[in-house]
């Protein structure tokens, strides 16, 4: 599949040939709810936690008798009936990841990078230059028509990253942290001439 490439300043700079096999496959939905989700699971915190009966302050003595004071029965002040007593099946500190297969994570990013393609929402970058200034940055998405995207290169160049990340709804990531989650939330995705051989070694 020949696909336009163009700079930054929206020129021309000739075609590349993208595999069909990446860019043209049939987008699986089910795939990409799969891999959003086992993403956002990773990112889950899991720092939550309440206090049970074993760990909240306080007596361990029974309040008083068990018989003959005509309440009810009471083994523990640290119960959670009490004010003060511990959270029955409260949330504990765990890890919510859990693992998905790498067919499936891969299956996942080709059908994000196809639907990209089907939608004409991917755009093939020369390069992404070493643009330092926010200003001059904003100018040329401005021009592109973007006001939300992604830019894959095989490696970001830090001054690059830092004048793009100032703008709301852009980003700038490397070949090997590009992900499904992250091209599905921008409305746009640009790669370079670079990322795409990058992605092709990633893929293949």
């Amino acid at each position: 599949m020949q696909v336009k490439v163009i700079t930054l300043d929206n020129a021309p700079a000739g075609e590349i040939e993208l595999p069909d096999e990446l860019f043209a496959a049939a987008p699986r939905a089910d795939i990409l709810a799969r891999v959003v989700h086992w993403q956002l699971a990773k990112r889950r915190a899991g720092t939550h936690k309440a206090k049970g009966m074993g760990e909240v302050s306080g007596t361990t003595k029974k309040p008083y008798k068990q018989k003959g004071t005509g309440n009810a029965r009471q083994g523990s002040l640290r119960a959670p009936q009490y004010r003060t007593g511990g959270v029955v099946h409260g949330p504990v500190v765990r890890d919510h990841g859990y693992s998905l297969n790498k067919k499936v994570r891969r299956l996942g990013l080709i059908s994000a990078l196809s639907q990209k393609q089907a939608e004409g929402k991917l755009v093939v970058l020369d390069e992404a230059g070493a643009i330092a200034k926010t200003a001059e940055m904003a100018k040329k998405a401005k021009a592109l028509g973007w006001k939300s995207a992604l830019v894959v290169d095989a490696a970001v160049n830090p001054e690059f990253d830092r004048a793009l990340r100032n703008i709301p709804g852009m980003q700038a990531l490397p070949t090997i942290g590009a992900n499904v989650y992250d091209i599905l939330k921008h409305d746009v995705l640009a790669v370079t001439r670079a990322g795409v051989e990058a992605l092709k070694e990633r893929l293949a």
